[in-house]
């Protein structure tokens, strides 16, 4: 599909939204195949860390209402783009997920941001979470779990009550975005932090994500106690062992993920 292109390259996996027409508003036949990536991406051992971006000054204005409108309201919920009751798409990703944002993160757009672990933006991205002007919630869960835990309860509701934009300088202030970039410097500076990411252990990286979104829904001794169990598989595993070597040997890493 021309609107979903996937590439992998260097232990980063690229999933690009490229339908600037339609500000990269996602039919049906998008978000399966958006879904089916972000799966090849968690399933593929070659892959380390996903980078989700669109094309020069577009990202995801949502769903595609004309498509939403052409369907039965009782099939218009979808797993990969509701979460099905599971989590959300880019949070079930095992692997850690930047996402890359130049224009216009609107709905479903502004869920698949506050989706990701990280988020990069340029100086003219905006997102928006406009789902009460269309008589709906956050569509994923992603707005009302995540977001709250990510800039706070009162800057989250204002959000989320009145559907208006938070802009790039706001979203780096809030903790929202890690970086602002002018829009030409964007994709080099996403790739640049992606391939850092991209350099460590990926069997400590999967467990280092399941970890902090678990760890949100523990309380301490129940997180201290998960703790202590990943660390004795890291242990055990030969990406520790790689990683000892490495640093005793003054070379960098050759991890396997095992």
């Amino acid at each position: 599909m021309r609107e979903i292109r996937y590439e992998v390259a260097d232990h980063v996996a690229t999933l690009t939204i490229d339908r600037p027409e339609k500000r990269g508003a996602m039919t049906y036949a998008m978000l399966d195949e958006f879904a089916a990536s972000v799966a090849r991406a968690g399933e593929d051992p070659d892959v380390v860390v996903l980078l989700v971006t669109g094309v020069p000054g577009s990202f995801c204005a949502g769903i595609d209402l004309a498509d939403l409108a052409s369907r039965d309201p009782g099939s218009r919920g979808r797993e990969n783009g509701d979460g099905g009751g599971r989590i959300p798409l880019l949070m079930g990703c095992p692997k850690p997920v930047v996402c890359a944002v130049d224009g216009m993160a609107v709905g479903m757009g502004a869920e698949f941001a506050t989706q990701a672990d990280v988020r990069l933006v340029s100086s003219r991205a905006r997102f928006r979470w406009n789902f009460v002007h269309r008589g709906l919630v956050s569509d994923t869960g992603a707005g009302t779990w995540l977001l709250p835990r990510q800039i706070g309860m009162a800057a989250a509701s204002k959000l989320l009550y009145t559907g208006e934009d938070l802009g790039a300088e706001e979203a780096a202030a809030l903790g929202f975005a890690l970086s602002v970039h002018e829009p030409e410097d964007l994709p080099a500076a996403a790739a640049a932090f992606a391939a850092k990411i991209a350099t460590a252990s990926p069997f400590a990286l999967v467990r280092t994500k399941r970890l902090l979104l678990d760890g949100a829904g523990w309380d301490l001794r129940e997180h201290v106690d998960a703790t202590r169990k990943t660390m004795a598989e890291c242990f055990a595993s030969e990406d520790h062992a790689e990683g000892i070597a490495s640093f005793l040997e003054k070379r960098p890493a050759h991890f396997t993920g095992r």
